[in-house]
């Protein structure tokens, strides 16, 4: 008979094995020694050592599954509890038994895991649904669109949930995108028609533009291609090359007749301009008459140059104004020059002379931070036309300044 600490051969060749429970059989030897026969045992125990070793490596290290864990040891296990090696089973047995607890804490940990990842993919998807139902009322189309197919990816990428609330959430996903894509076939279905009206409308334009064309009725034709004009931004806009092309025969139109009125114009212009000279120098004339100091001549003066000044064709319009003003200047400044003299020989004007004086010195000051105000502004014209107001006010002020003298104070 031949033994070790966990097992034994007797005379028989029976292969027993030491446990917690007692000897158990572990098989039957016939072949050799019964040292060979316990060396080959003890073999299968360190194969059975490694093969637990490799499988707690795997369960510590690798994502191996709890089912393929549990059922490797169930066949390791297997093999302790049916006795075929010698050595200590007992210690085996608990190494599985702490693989069990390993293996068990796994896959709360990853059944946690799963909830977790649950719970964030359906917050995931209810926030895309949130989002995907605002943007369905958007109409920001291409922007909104875009988005919505993005939004798509997303919730690809995303786990599935249970199959009911996957369901409902990708029904109302759905829901949202088809609610969106139709609002914006409609709203294009709708562009498309008020497109084809304008293009109509427009044809319309562009065939009385055309029309105009030739036209040398220079006022009322140009206020005519303004109406087109305004018309024609009121229409809307026509499909891309329609529009184009429209638009290029439209402005054709107009390029031919303002052209032409141009030409003419530039003649007109020129013989003007002359006028604007012959005009400038009457009203330079007749500022040379303020301060009135003869009331009786400067008016008959003012007649003079007002009938050489009605002699004289029509200024550039840009001028008219200007050179206009200094004329009515002139006028006003006699008119008040009268309405002076009158008051002053009149018995009523007396005591008003006053009050007319304070009217005027205010109507100075009023003018002299009107002239001020055009001057900073980069406005030369008002201020010249306001400054020769100015020059008559400040005679008539003078004047009455000179009558109050006369009546006393």
């Amino acid at each position: 008979m031949s033994s070790d600490p966990w097992g034994r051969v007797d005379e028989t060749g029976t292969v027993y094995v030491r446990t917690a429970d007692g000897e158990q059989v572990v098989g039957s030897w016939q072949a050799g020694t019964p040292e060979e026969a316990l060396a080959y045992f003890e073999r299968k125990y360190e194969g059975l050592v490694v093969e637990i070793d490799l499988l707690e490596r795997r369960v510590r290290t690798t994502d191996l599954s709890a089912k393929d864990a549990q059922a490797a040891i169930d066949h390791l296990r297997e093999q302790i509890v049916e006795h075929h090696a010698v050595g200590d089973l007992d210690a085996l047995a608990k190494r599985l038994d702490g693989l069990v607890e390993a293996v068990d804490k796994r896959r709360e940990e990853r059944k946690a895991e799963r909830a977790k990842q649950h719970d964030e993919a359906r917050r995931a998807k209810e926030e895309l649904v949130t989002e995907a139902e605002e943007l369905a009322q958007s109409e920001q189309w291409r922007s909104a669109g875009e988005r919505l197919r993005a939004l798509v990816d997303t919730w690809k990428g995303l786990p599935r949930l249970d199959r009911k609330s996957d369901d409902e959430l990708w029904h109302r996903f759905s829901h949202a995108r088809s609610a969106f894509s139709k609002r914006r076939k409609a709203h294009f279905a709708s562009l498309d028609a008020q497109r084809e009206e304008a293009r109509k409308v427009k044809e319309k334009l562009v065939g009385e533009a055309e029309g105009l064309s030739g036209s040398t009725d220079w006022g009322p034709t140009a206020a005519r291609y303004r109406d087109l004009m305004a018309q024609w931004k009121a229409a809307g806009r026509a499909q891309r090359e329609a529009e184009d092309e429209l638009w290029n025969r439209f402005r054709g139109a107009q390029d031919v007749f303002f052209a032409a009125r141009s030409e003419v114009f530039a003649e007109r212009d020129a013989e003007q301009s002359e006028n604007l000279k012959l005009k400038e120098e009457l009203a330079a004339e007749a500022e040379k008459l303020v301060p009135v100091t003869d009331l009786k001549a400067a008016r008959a003066a003012f007649r003079s140059v007002n009938e050489r000044w009605e002699a004289v064709g029509h200024v550039p319009r840009d001028a008219r104004a200007r050179v206009e003003g200094r004329m009515h200047a002139v006028e006003r400044a006699l008119q008040e020059s009268e309405e002076s003299e009158w008051r002053r020989t009149n018995p009523e004007a007396r005591a008003r002379a006053a009050g007319l004086t304070g009217q005027l010195q205010a109507a100075v000051d009023k003018l002299r931070s009107q002239v001020d105000a055009a001057r900073a502004a980069g406005n030369n014209a008002k201020a010249d036309k306001l400054a020769k107001e100015l020059e008559g006010r400040q005679a008539l002020l003078d004047q009455a300044l000179k009558g109050l003298e006369e009546f006393g104070g």
